[in-house]
């Protein structure tokens, strides 16, 4: 009957019920699972818990496999508790055979209800269970009572269904949330009367939203598919997670998959609460920005870029591979593209700019003809500068020393406005650089032709 596991093969389990999508606590939780088993060279199990037929609903069974593949936590076997009925049965018969579980009568609360239920009879004895987080943890089982482990011979509920399919699948580590821990006596108890050998566990801490509160669906958490279509990448997110509650006990924090698979152990998961810091998972994400090649970020950031930005007239996929290095400088997650679109932050690039003509003014010369000087100096020096050698360090040694004898303000600052008509825009040279020579002369002849 059973398939227990006889040759010491780690084999852990992440076992969502698919009753809401999959979130930052259940992808951790896999994780861990995952990291475990493979260190280990053991076997990662995913099983579907979609026992409660009320709730369980298809779209977030997909959600948590989409959710899965983007992490790239691979499983060895997939199994679906509504599949597995007939096993359950086997089960529920069995303890009610052997007098572990018996038929109870119970009052109907409305006249649709069965008024049967299995339970199971508690022993009423003392539970001591070895956790590799906790230490050793004790329940008294007699407040428990006979409590309810079927609805009929073959609708088992949660605790039932777990054990057996544990049992089943020769589970060797069960690597869950501490908010699991008070299951574990009701788990153990029917364990002990099926025969079944008892897993060891490792009840993680939970994630705490930075007020300290628990991060769950309901407290701000956010379905681990959005992270991706916010355009934070798998390999962050792993690395991400994996330092929530657990410690390399070094003060390293980037790591890829094969290594966290290497070092990863159970004894260096704290008992704390561990607290979700977005803004560091924004800083590891950005870590890893850096290390893509450009062609991958052009293509992503080209996703994230608003068809306003695609339909301006002076769009085209070289100037926006050009200023790459700008969006790696600024972005934390391919997400900001549309936010620096939204804020006016890339129109310049790709249309001629409109101001003020005050704004070409530097702070400490506000003077519309010492600026038009300046201007029509910087369009002199550029236009001897060859248009095949157009970058940003032929474009600064041309108005270098100009701009240290006039000053470096009075002449850069009129010239990176007229280029981008923004107070905040990268440096000059840059621009220019993005632009090519003839644009960026055409830009400053405009701004020279605006002031008097």
């Amino acid at each position: 009957m059973s398939k227990e596991n006889n040759n010491n093969t780690v084999v852990t389990r992440f076992a969502p019920s698919p009753t809401g999508s999959l979130h930052v606590g259940g992808a951790r939780t896999a994780l861990f699972n995952f990291l475990y088993a493979r260190g280990q060279g053991g076997k990662f199990i995913l099983r579907i818990e979609d026992t409660d037929k009320e709730r369980s609903k298809k779209e977030f069974e997909q959600d948590i496999l989409t959710g899965m593949k983007w992490l790239g936590l691979s499983y060895d076997e997939i199994y679906k508790q509504s599949e597995r009925t007939e096993i359950y049965k086997l089960y529920i018969q069995k303890l009610i055979d052997k007098k572990h579980a018996y038929i109870s009568k119970e009052e109907a609360k409305k006249e649709s209800d069965k008024n049967e239920v299995i339970r199971f009879k508690n022993p009423n004895g003392v539970i001591v269970f070895a956790d590799k987080i906790r230490g050793e943890v004790t329940f008294n089982t007699t407040e428990l009572g006979d409590f309810v482990i079927a609805k009929d011979l073959e609708t088992p509920l949660y605790h039932l269904a777990v054990v057996i399919d544990d049992f089943e699948m020769g589970i060797t580590h069960i690597i869950r949330g501490e908010d699991h821990i008070s299951n574990t006596p009701r788990q153990i108890l029917i364990q002990e009367a099926l025969g079944a050998p008892r897993p060891i566990y490792a009840h993680i801490p939970l994630i705490l939203a930075p007020d300290r509160t628990k991060l769950s669906k309901r407290r701000g958490a956010i379905p681990m598919n959005e992270y991706g279509k916010m355009g934070y990448l798998p390999q962050s997110m792993i690395n991400f997670l994996a330092l929530i509650g657990w410690n390399p006990g070094n003060d390293k924090e980037i790591f890829s998959i094969d290594e966290l698979i290497k070092i990863f152990s159970l004894e260096k998961i704290q008992k704390g609460g561990a607290i979700f810091n977005a803004e560091k998972l924004d800083w590891m994400n950005k870590q890893y920005l850096a290390t893509i090649s450009q062609d991958k970020l052009f293509t992503e950031i080209k996703k994230y870029l608003p068809q306003i930005i695609l339909s301006l007239p002076q769009y085209t996929d070289e100037r926006l591979k050009k200023i790459i290095p700008m969006f790696q400088e600024k972005i934390n997650k391919f997400s900001d593209v549309k936010k620096m679109a939204e804020e006016k932050e890339l129109h310049y690039f790709f249309e001629q700019p409109t101001y003020d003509k005050q704004k070409l003014l530097w702070k400490n010369n506000p003077n519309f003809q010492s600026t038009k000087i300046h201007i029509d100096k910087v369009i002199k020096l550029l236009s001897n500068v060859n248009e095949n050698n157009f970058t940003q360090n032929t474009i600064k040694e041309a108005i270098w020393n100009y701009a240290e004898t006039a000053g470096k303000g009075v002449v850069l600052w009129p010239m990176r406005f007229a280029l981008s008509g923004r107070d905040k825009s990268p440096n000059p040279f840059f621009l220019a650089e993005v632009f090519g020579k003839t644009e960026t002369l055409k830009r400053l002849m405009i701004a020279s032709d605006f002031l008097p």
